[in-house]
């Protein structure tokens, strides 16, 4: 008989099962889709198309598209209460967040 996800990391050292334990915890904090955002946010559809002026079924579409403009990913999040932040990785560099988005804001 298999022996238990628990089993196995019970045999292992304890720096590599600290490892493991934070990189799940990781895991889980990452998120898919906008649907995710909402629903982390405890906010329904309905709720989000009100605070964008919007329909329902438009946030639904919204929330299937698999490319967004970043505007509109960042009103759906300001919907959602939340911000956005941009951070930027280049090899050899350590990364930044890209901070100037007024452009983006007076567009919309």
């Amino acid at each position: 008989m298999g022996r238990t996800t628990a089993q196995i990391l019970a045999e292992l050292p304890p720096e590599r099962r600290a490892r493991i334990e934070a990189r799940a915890v990781e895991a889980m904090a990452e998120i898919e889709s906008l649907a995710d955002v909402r629903k982390l946010a405890g906010k329904t559809q309905a709720q989000i198309a009100d605070q964008l002026g919007k329909k329902q079924p438009s946030i639904q579409k919204m929330e299937k598209q698999t490319d967004l403009l970043l505007s509109t990913f960042r009103r759906f999040v300001e919907a959602a209460g939340g911000t956005v932040e941009i951070r930027v990785n280049l090899p050899g560099k350590a990364p930044v967040v890209l901070r100037d988005l007024s452009d983006l804001r007076e567009r919309t």
